[in-house]
């Protein structure tokens, strides 16, 4: 196998650049194990030059949140013309707007809860909390449009009071343009990965239990023993495969890449509804990440994970550009 020069992308101005940096230290190490050169570098104004100056043959975006899972890195890269890890622009930026990926998913007819978009300026938050409650009910989740790992997220498990929900929806739009209100699905808290590089496959589900947070918060994502996973998890075979059935359709109507990782809650007040949150592009590579964490209970190792993903990037290469014509005489 030929020793490969791989930027892995960093940071960036983000609210999850912290988990970023952690995601990078272990892709890094992963490629290093598995014998490739690996330099890690800042997402920041420099960036072009230190891709460009460092004769790299492809980048590993490990990046989450604004610029550098939206497409807005993804951009850069095409501009430069190397080849890199994981989803192009456009299915980068469906992804990262909940808005937009609800639409992609309603039209390929997935399980999405019933909810609305609500943008910044456009109304009040009582007015949108008032709407909410006669669209969606008094069980909701309040979520900025453009976020992950759970920043800005508000859940009322029971019948919310218009004032709460009115709170909830200026507070998500100090983070994001617009905000999501809809249904909360009370059930089980499910993830699928999938690895698209030749053929998309899902990898076994995961589920996740938090005892000591509400959710599945940023803490109890991050921080060592706050949050326990169960992968392969324990639904039976037919909700596993419906599971891995919805992840995989998921995938490909925002056209990704590569690979990915489909959230979900399976089980809505104890029923076999299986429920479709959102896809991750960028999936995290810390510590306590569930992606690689169900590669390897597949039978794929860290340093083999991002060797292959490293390698099918490669192969594929920069985008195909067309040839520039003349102008007609």
């Amino acid at each position: 196998m030929a020793r490969l020069g791989v930027a892995v992308v960093q940071g960036g101005p983000s609210a999850e650049a912290e988990v970023s940096r952690a995601s990078a230290a272990g892709v890094a190490k992963g490629l290093t194990d598995a014998g490739h050169h690996v330099v890690r570098l800042e997402l920041d104004a420099f960036l072009a030059e230190s891709i460009r100056s460092g004769g790299f043959d492809v980048v590993f975006p490990v990046v989450h949140g604004a610029v550098g899972e939206d497409g807005s890195l993804q951009g850069l890269l095409e501009v430069l013309g190397v080849p890199y890890v994981g989803s192009g622009v456009l299915a980068s930026a469906m992804a990262m707007d909940k808005r937009v990926a609800r639409m992609a998913f309603a039209a390929e007819g997935l399980p999405i809860a019933k909810g609305i978009a609500v943008a910044r300026g456009s109304t009040t938050a009582r007015d949108a909390a008032e709407r909410a409650r006669r669209e969606v009910g008094g069980r909701v989740v309040v979520k900025p449009s453009s976020s992950g790992s759970a920043i800005g997220v508000a859940r009322f498990a029971e019948d919310a009071s218009v004032e709460d929900v009115a709170r909830a929806v200026e507070a998500a739009w100090e983070l994001a343009d617009a905000v999501i209100v809809e249904h909360f699905a009370r059930g089980r808290e499910v993830t699928c990965g999938v690895l698209d590089v030749g053929e998309a496959r899902a990898l076994p589900p995961t589920e996740i239990k938090a005892p000591s947070d509400a959710f599945y918060t940023y803490e109890a994502r991050y921080a060592p023993g706050r949050s326990v996973h169960f992968c392969p998890a324990p639904l039976g075979d037919a909700l596993v495969a419906r599971v891995q059935e919805v992840a995989l359709a998921a995938h490909r109507a925002l056209g990704c890449r590569d690979l990915s990782r489909v959230d979900f809650i399976v089980g809505d007040d104890g029923s076999d509804v299986v429920t479709l949150l959102e896809v991750n592009t960028l999936p995290g590579f810390t510590a306590t990440s569930l992606y690689p964490e169900a590669a390897a209970v597949s039978g794929i190792p860290m340093p083999e994970l991002v060797a292959h993903l490293v390698r099918h990037a490669h192969q594929r290469g920069p985008t195909r550009r067309s040839t520039p014509r003349p102008l007609p005489r």
